[in-house]
């Protein structure tokens, strides 16, 4: 009933094949909040305060910067050249750019994992760590390092099978993980039998053993007899030119990471130094519970990426712009429903995740929850108009629009608020939801403007000739 084949894709209608290739991918986010939220479960549970959560909250941003910066380049850079591959009729080239993909992901995975565990006391007391939770953040951090060679390649491989049409594969990778941690969280956090209590450290231990399991299981699919991707020894290749068209698509949104999370280490510094633990608390319950909003946008951003580039490898430009406007209407109505539960049962979403939340955490929890719920609908749009982009290998606008999105009115909109106009962290929490409505409103205005300017005529050839060479 999910399968999906290329007519499918470049010829039957948007909206069944947008939610068809996006549904394991919802599935997929589903079950990677489920880790976070059991993290944030059991460790809440640890000591009877909120520091083991405040350590791992602030190690949220630093960890996305790292995943950012093995993951990130690979994975987008593989969907993308592979789903114009795919539409050009050239499997042989997409399964090479698969190949390509996964051993750069393994390169970059490793360098930043040995950078990453060699700095984590420094790195964590630099973003702000005080006494009571510095020796908790570094040993997560240090530990969490060891995922990210098994992450990177595990990503540029689903990615591969995204870009394909076959977004079950990521899916069964994601639970296999996700499963091997959830079970492995209280275990290592609490200890059992001969298994010493590990707390924070056992969490990022779990992740890492997790993760590693769905990395063997993504491999064993790509070289099996798969319908989709099924690579061979004549897939083996190492290609400077290969390599570099990854990096091309991929290594601007390495900078569109970097912009998003850049600042929301920074984000997270002001949190600490105006809203104290009771602010940072929660600040990290709301990004947790907000990253439910990331399901359907991530999802339906995932599935417009690869089927935007499969038209335009097909040289179907009309179509990979439909497809662009039709997702992000089906992601602003998906999100705004999310919205309106979280804007009404703030308090009782923020003791489901912290049972023994102090009363001045979880009134600001419950502020944070509201404020975030008015811009939901921005991000589903936002999300889907990147996607336009990024399918037509315009990942440069995408970083773009994250420089002005977190640089331009985030950031300066905390710290105004929160120190000259003396808001405190409610300065935050506006900033967040303002900067996501004005992503929105400016990404649609400049897709709308450059596709009348023939943008999608122009990433056809590229993607046709691309194939032809």
């Amino acid at each position: 009933m999910l399968d999906l084949s290329k007519e499918d894709i470049t010829e039957g209608p948007i909206p069944r094949a947008l939610l068809l290739l996006a549904a394991p991918l919802l599935v997929q986010n589903v079950t990677q909040v489920i880790q976070q939220i059991v993290d944030i479960f059991w460790l809440g549970r640890m000591t009877g305060t909120a520091d083991p959560v405040a350590a791992v909250g602030l190690n949220y941003p630093i960890v996305s910067v790292f995943l950012m910066l093995a993951v990130f380049a690979p994975f987008v850079g593989t969907q993308v050249l592979v789903a114009q591959r795919v539409g050009g009729d050239d499997p042989a080239g997409a399964r090479s750019v698969a190949f390509h993909g996964a051993t750069m992901g393994l390169a970059f995975g490793v360098v930043v994992a040995a950078v990453a565990a060699a700095g984590a006391g420094p790195i964590v007391r630099a973003v702000g760590a005080g006494p009571a939770i510095a020796g908790m953040a570094t040993a997560y951090l240090a530990t969490y390092a060891l995922v990210l060679p098994f992450a990177a390649v595990s990503d540029a491989v689903e990615g591969a099978f995204v870009g394909w049409g076959d977004s079950r594969a990521a899916l069964y990778v994601t639970v296999t993980a996700v499963g091997v941690n959830v079970v492995l969280d209280p275990i290592l956090i609490f200890g059992y039998g001969l298994i010493p209590p590990l707390g924070v450290r056992g969490a990022a231990l779990a992740t890492v053993l997790g993760t590693a399991t769905g990395m063997s299981l993504a491999v064993a699919m790509a070289v099996g007899p798969r319908g989709s991707l099924s690579l061979s020894p004549a897939d083996v290749g190492f290609e400077t030119r290969t390599y570099r068209e990854i990096l091309d698509v991929g290594a601007p949104l390495v900078g569109q990471r970097l912009a998003q999370d850049g600042v929301r280490v920074l984000i997270v510094g002001i949190v600490a130094s105006v809203g104290g633990a009771a602010g940072l608390a929660a600040y990290t319950i709301g990004a947790r519970v907000a990253s439910v909003a990331f399901i359907p946008a991530t999802g339906l951003q995932q599935a417009a990426q690869s089927i935007v580039g499969q038209n335009l490898g097909a040289e179907k430009p009309a179509r990979a712009g439909q497809t662009t406007w039709v997702g992000a209407g089906i992601a602003a109505a998906a999100l705004s429903v999310v919205g309106a539960v979280q804007w009404l049962f703030p308090g009782t979403i923020a003791q489901l995740f912290v049972p023994e939340i102090g009363p001045d955490a979880l009134s600001l929890t419950i502020s944070y929850l509201q404020i975030l719920a008015y811009g939901y609908w921005a991000i589903g749009a936002s999300y889907l108009f990147l996607a336009g982009f990024n399918g037509a290998s315009r990942t440069r606008t995408s970083m773009a629009v994250s420089l002005v999105q977190y640089w331009g009115v985030r950031l300066p909109v905390a710290a105004v608020g929160a120190y000259a106009l003396d808001m405190g962290v409610a300065a935050v929490f506006w900033a967040v939801t303002l900067s996501n409505v004005a992503a929105a409103l400016g990404a649609g205005a400049y897709y709308y403007y450059t596709t009348q300017a023939g943008m999608l005529e122009r990433a056809a050839e590229r993607a046709a000739g691309a194939v032809s060479d």
